[in-house]
């Protein structure tokens, strides 16, 4: 659900590009060939059923040659603007398996697939087993009812990974690897699927180890589609970003932690390890 101010910021946005058009005397079709734009996507951005890129708002304004205060308030509005917010509880009210088929939506659509994941495997290589255990209701109060559903939907969503024109990266930490979501039998379940996903050629999976020296905290799961969203989640909230700027810090720290792992058959090695580890635990 995106929130109430968020939604100001788009249409105050809109409305201040289109009147900056007028005061200039551009017509749509002028001001989309001097930003190498088609004039439909002007009519959007003015309109507010689609919002602009940082960038898109930098051409704009320079084509319509905006002081730079104006300019510089303008970007910052923009940035405002280009920032969604999501109630993880809003969600669980109207059903998880909403956020199932978004997911699905957003892999389909992307030539690369990015996914960091420092508490457990991202639903797109997870088995029917483990993403009943991890949907299951806990302390989020999620309603027992949308489980099926949930489960069905993020099995569906995994057949984004058959379309062999593009790519998917996982970038998992140990912790996420190591964490008992599930009872015994389910983990090794889920570590043999992920070691077996592997095999698929357009699929990179990478292991960050818990010795591994890092200079930055992994603090929070993440997903990059192309180099256009960031979809990032914390506890309450979902949060997508598409300032070329948040995007930009989000593919270095996924390169940093991704030069850190270990991948192939190293990762391999480490699944096989703690597998054993589960089989020789109790439940």
């Amino acid at each position: 659900m995106l929130e109430p101010d968020n939604d100001q910021h788009r249409k105050n946005l809109a409305d201040t590009l289109k009147q900056l058009r007028k005061a200039a005397g551009l017509s749509e079709e002028r001001l989309a060939a001097r930003t190498a734009m088609s004039q439909p996507k002007i009519s959007r951005i003015e309109s507010g059923k689609t919002v602009p890129t940082v960038s898109d708002v930098e051409r704009i304004v320079q084509a319509l040659d905006v002081p730079a205060e104006a300019r510089a308030e303008l970007l910052a509005l923009t940035r405002s603007a280009n920032v969604e917010y999501t109630s993880l509880r809003s969600s669980a009210r109207m059903g998880i398996w909403r956020s199932q088929s978004e997911i699905k939506a957003l892999s389909e659509s992307s030539s690369v697939v990015r996914q960091f994941l420092p508490a457990i495997p991202s639903g797109l290589i997870q088995t029917r087993e483990y993403a009943r255990a991890v949907l299951t209701p806990g302390v989020e109060g999620r309603p027992a009812r949308d489980v099926d559903r949930a489960v069905q939907a993020r099995l569906d969503s995994q057949d984004a990974l058959n379309d062999e024109s593009r790519r998917f990266l996982f970038l998992l930490t140990e912790q996420a690897v190591r964490l008992k979501r599930a009872m015994a039998g389910i983990m090794v379940g889920q570590l043999e699927h992920m070691a077996a996903v592997m095999d698929r050629p357009n699929v990179e999976l990478a292991i960050l180890p818990s010795a591994a020296l890092v200079s930055a905290s992994p603090l929070n799961v993440f997903m990059i589609c192309d180099d256009r969203l960031v979809l990032t989640e914390i506890f309450a909230d979902e949060v997508a970003l598409r300032d070329y700027r948040d995007i930009s810090y989000h593919l270095n720290l996924f390169e940093h932690f991704w030069e850190r792992s270990v991948s192939g058959i190293e990762a391999r090695e480490l699944l096989g390890s703690i597998s054993a580890e589960f089989m020789r635990g109790p439940d």
